[in-house]
């Protein structure tokens, strides 16, 4: 399908994306890679009057450590997040994951800030970013705020990002020698997960689990407490909710969050 009609703006400053942004509210959307958004136009799933394309903003395009953390710009592609070997070494869950997701076309064009901002339950690098306690940094005309990943997503593509917020930056602690892991299911390589699992330093995020990106709090809390990896696993679809599709039903998901969680505690583990 075509999309309906809309005005384009390429502003060559994030605060000229942030005007507009201000000026138009919810008329307009962000474009970075175009990946998510360009398909929900085509469908006619939305009908934005106004595209703001930061996708060349240089400003937004950065991997850089900052004290205890490593900072991203929100414009970083996932394949300089793939390639980069300041995240190799100070924080190599990302490149891990960043690797899996779609095909080399998909990772030279997606944004790492646009995967986070689209709220994709099925989306790999928001469970990441999530087993990693990372924060995303919004910015608006009206100044710029920090939150926390476990409390910026609120729904199925919904999160606490206002209309005339842009997503600037992602900010992630470095987690250096902490053992780590992602175990993805999929049917074919290149597709979305089914279900994947990411595990650093103790902490579990899940792929398609539910409404939003999840942690696996159960998990987590059984091995705070000394309990074994099989034990904890298995409680790793504890509060989660599912969905059933043509890829699988909900209780084969359940199975998979919990055999996954397994597989993946472990070779974090060294095992």
């Amino acid at each position: 399908m075509i999309p309906v009609a809309f005005d384009y703006e390429r502003p060559e400053t994030v605060d000229a994306a942030l005007a507009l942004l201000a000026e138009h509210g919810e008329d307009a959307t962000v474009l970075a890679g175009g990946h998510s958004l360009l398909p929900v136009m085509k469908l006619r799933l939305g009908a934005p009057e106004l595209i703001v394309d930061i996708g060349r903003l240089p400003e937004l395009n950065y991997i850089r450590v900052e004290g205890d953390e490593v900072a991203i710009g929100a414009g970083t592609r996932h394949r300089d997040i793939e390639a980069s070997e300041l995240l190799a070494t100070e924080v190599p869950l990302l490149p891990a994951v960043a690797r899996t997701v779609g095909d080399p076309q998909v990772r030279h064009r997606g944004t790492i800030g646009g995967s986070l901002a689209h709220s994709d339950p099925a989306s790999d690098l928001p469970a990441a970013v999530l087993a990693l306690n990372g924060t995303v940094v919004l910015r608006s005309a009206r100044g710029e705020r920090q939150v926390p990943i476990t409390g910026f997503y609120t729904g199925v593509f919904s999160s606490v990002k206002e209309p005339d917020e842009l997503l600037v930056e992602v900010r992630v602690p470095r987690t250096g020698d902490a053992g780590w892991a992602y175990e993805k299911f999929t049917r074919r390589s290149n597709d979305w997960a089914i279900v994947a699992v990411a595990v650093v330093d103790g902490r579990v995020g899940l792929v398609n689990m539910g409404s939003t990106p999840l942690r696996a709090s159960a998990t987590e809390a059984a091995l705070a407490d000394g309990a074994s990896i099989e034990n904890a696993a298995a409680l790793a679809d504890q509060a989660t909710d599912p969905p059933a599709d043509t890829a699988a039903t909900r209780e084969y998901r359940r199975h998979l969050a919990r055999l996954l969680t397994r597989r993946a505690l472990t070779t974090a583990a060294g095992g």
